[in-house]
């Protein structure tokens, strides 16, 4: 610890001096928890990947507190980034835009670019504005593993890993950001998240380029083929073919070892208790909140393995569908 009177700090202020000398603390977003580091100290970086036990060709999302910030770290920065800024942060969208020079190499992966982000978290803004730098903030879990949404569920990955969890509740919006890129200039989603295509589009009055295919070799963050996923078997369906699917798996299991996700409805040949519903008013934005516990709840059940239904294809369903995809078998 610091010093012998840390009970008299705040746990804003403390997970600030901890920052400082270069610690790991996890930090509450409006998205997902992050684990966040000093994102201009290569070493405490370096701490992130070993403690996530994350592949350093993965690079990292860094976060700051305003607009303004943007350019101390990016250059270069296209007039559709700055649109989009001016309406969407705070809030979750990462810009992913030319990197100046003092951004660590291991922040990027060695790439030129750099994903910036504004929280919208009040917790979040509040600890970056008491801090003179940014912070490199992947999700709080083990590498690969579903995100975590509550503190709780960041310290029963990462207990005694970390220095501290700073506990801001659980997440509002509970999937991680939408990231926009401008490969030769054109404004590019290159992973789904919590604003929605439609949103993007409105505010750039333009069609929007998507990249939807998910690379070994990632060229932002979140773009690995396998991610977010359960330690048991996951298995996901067309939206409205749970039913017959999980019938497909009765000859193997019995109903009480087969845990359902559903998207607004449950079945009926599976225990209750081994079923979750995201929204059973079909509201996209509670699915996507509920999404990460709602799986992590699901694995810690005694069942053998998890179905789920994608659910329809619009709004925060593209960052539902590409998440239950990418935690898929």
């Amino acid at each position: 610890m610091l010093t012998n009177s840390n009970e008299l700090l705040s746990p804003l202020t403390l997970a600030q001096l901890l920052l400082a000398r270069g610690d790991l603390v996890a930090i509450p977003t409006e998205t997902v928890y992050g684990l966040a580091a000093n994102a201009l100290n290569a070493q405490a970086v370096a701490k992130i990947f070993e403690v996530k036990k994350r592949p350093t060709f993965d690079p990292l999302i860094v976060h700051t507190y305003s607009v303004e910030q943007l350019a101390r770290y990016a250059h270069s920065i296209p007039d559709e980034a700055y649109k989009l800024a001016e309406v969407l942060m705070p809030g979750a969208l990462t810009l992913l835009l030319p990197k100046q020079a003092h951004i660590p190499d291991i922040v990027t992966a060695g790439l030129p670019t750099v994903g910036l982000r504004i929280p919208k978290h009040p917790l979040a803004l509040e600890l970056l504005h008491g801090l003179d730098f940014p912070l490199a903030a992947p999700s709080a879990n083990p590498f690969g593993y579903i995100s975590p949404t509550t503190a709780e569920h960041v310290r029963a990955q990462l207990g005694d890993a970390i220095a501290m969890v700073l506990d801001g509740g659980a997440c509002s919006i509970g999937i991680e950001s939408t990231i926009v890129g401008f490969p030769n200039g054109e404004p590019t989603i290159l992973r789904f998240g919590g604003i929605s295509l439609e949103e993007i589009e409105s505010i750039l009055g333009m069609v929007v380029k998507t990249f939807t295919h998910s690379v070994s070799n990632p060229s932002a963050p979140g773009m690995l083929a396998s991610h977010y996923a359960p330690k048991k078997p996951f298995y996901v369906t067309t939206s409205g073919n749970l039913e017959a699917f999980s019938k497909g798996f009765l000859q193997k299991y019995a109903p009480e070892k087969i845990g359902v996700l559903a998207f607004e409805a449950g079945l009926a040949h599976i225990p209750a208790e081994n079923q979750l519903i995201l929204s059973p008013t079909a509201d996209l934005n509670e699915a996507a909140q509920q999404l990460f516990g709602a799986m992590r709840r699901l694995d810690n059940l005694p069942v053998r393995i998890i179905l789920a239904e994608f659910v329809p294809q619009n709004g925060l369903g593209r960052a539902i569908n590409d998440r239950l995809q990418r935690a898929s078998v």
